[in-house]
């Protein structure tokens, strides 16, 4: 019982660093997406760029701000926006 225990939470242990990495990937591969034609590769890259706090990601967000037309993304956009600025001060 023990050994089966132990194998369930290696599995899970293992299964849980996969997504991760997994997940890792995919915000990697469209964090240059943030102008791209495709809704969902901006908001991947907006997630990507939510956890790069800088004034060049801030800059960058202003410049999307300005081209985006999508309501929802752009809300997003503006909520990332004045988290980094009251973070940043």
């Amino acid at each position: 019982m023990r050994s089966k225990l132990k194998a369930l939470l290696v599995t899970f242990g293992l299964g849980a660093v996969a997504g991760g990495m997994l997940a890792q990937q995919s915000m990697g591969r469209h964090r240059q997406d943030l102008f791209s034609g495709r809704s969902l590769r901006r908001l991947s890259a907006l997630g990507y760029l939510s956890g790069r706090t800088s004034v060049e990601t801030v800059q960058l967000l202003h410049d999307y701000l300005a081209w985006e037309e999508h309501p929802i993304l752009r809300r997003r956009a503006g909520a990332i926006v004045r988290r980094m600025e009251a973070q940043l001060g």
